[in-house]
């Protein structure tokens, strides 16, 4: 029994994934255009995230910073503290140009971020799961919403996880062609 429920869990993950792929395709290319123009133009990233979302905040940074899966040079990305502090940290290093790049996790702590990242002109990148739909009224035409369509915060976190890694590999592909990793 316990084993049929481990098993179920790695199910539900990977259904999520196939249905996942199709739907996400086209504002994961829409993140990563976002985030090359920055990136391309002299600007940075800065990641940030509530709950699960701030632990995936430093990942992001670290692989943009240093590597993913290739020898490249480093690009500009900070990881925000979490919580509060994240949007004084957006009014003191945002530019215009620059990309917020915001990892929800359904808990609502964005609001200030976003707006600090708006007060700046800043592009923004929000990827949530669970309340989705209450981004769609803050972010501008030029933002864009990653929504992973799940309501289980683990298989969201999952799935946020393997979105920042496509949005490496993207940002990699772009900027160095199909090179093997």
């Amino acid at each position: 029994m316990l084993e049929q429920r481990i098993q179920q869990q790695f199910f539900e993950s990977a259904d999520l994934q196939y249905q996942a792929a199709e739907a996400l395709a086209r504002p994961i290319a829409e993140a990563t255009a976002a985030l090359l123009a920055a990136i391309t133009s002299g600007g940075k990233v800065l990641v940030g995230g509530s709950g699960a979302g701030a632990a995936l905040a430093p990942h992001l940074a670290r692989l943009f910073a240093g590597r993913f899966e290739r020898q490249r040079p480093p690009l500009a990305a900070l990881a925000l503290s979490p919580g509060p502090d994240a949007a004084q940290q957006v009014k003191a290093l945002g530019l215009p140009g620059d990309v917020l790049l915001y990892i929800d996790d359904g808990e609502g702590h964005s609001t200030m971020v976003i707006s600090a990242a708006q007060g700046k002109d800043m592009t923004i990148v929000v990827l949530a799961g669970r309340g989705a739909q209450a981004f769609s009224e803050l972010l501008a035409e030029t933002d864009v919403l990653v929504a992973v369509p799940h309501e289980r915060a683990a298989r969201v976190a999952e799935l946020q996880m393997l979105v920042l890694h496509c949005l490496c590999d993207a940002v990699d592909f772009q900027l160095m062609g199909d090179q093997a990793p």
